[in-house]
């Protein structure tokens, strides 16, 4: 089980990102383009997802593309959903308390390459190696 303690350490320790504040949760963003956030379900959504939506806290987390999104709703979804809302946009909504940690982390740092500059993306992937 994953905590916002877990997502902000991870997200905060990928370069250049910023953590804010405005509205109703923490967003992370790397170069002001937003790769994660805290997404309270709305009324909407769990009007859509009826006895599927998840009580717990949920993260948003920008993918690549819908493919890759496609592609986690259908290995795990116990943990990753989505809503009318976020139809035909990357964006996946993961349920916290259901994801482990090291999926956790393979999905913030997908979402930090999927808006980080060319450049801060190919030089973080070159320092890991």
């Amino acid at each position: 089980m994953a905590t916002w303690d877990d997502v902000r350490r991870i997200a905060l320790a990928l370069p250049e990102t910023e953590e804010t504040r405005k509205g109703l949760g923490p967003k992370w963003t790397v170069k002001g383009k937003l790769f994660a956030l805290d997404r309270p379900l709305r009324k909407a959504d769990v009007e859509a997802l009826g006895d599927a939506a998840p009580d717990g806290p949920v993260l948003g987390a920008r993918v690549p593309d819908l493919g890759v999104k496609e592609a986690l709703l259908a290995d795990d979804p116990a943990v990753y959903f989505t809503t009318p809302h976020f139809d035909g946009y990357p964006m996946i909504l993961a349920r916290l308390d259901a994801i482990q940690p090291a999926d956790l982390e393979e999905l913030l740092v997908e979402a930090w390459l999927a808006q980080a500059p060319k450049r801060l993306a190919a030089q973080y992937l070159a320092d890991r190696r």
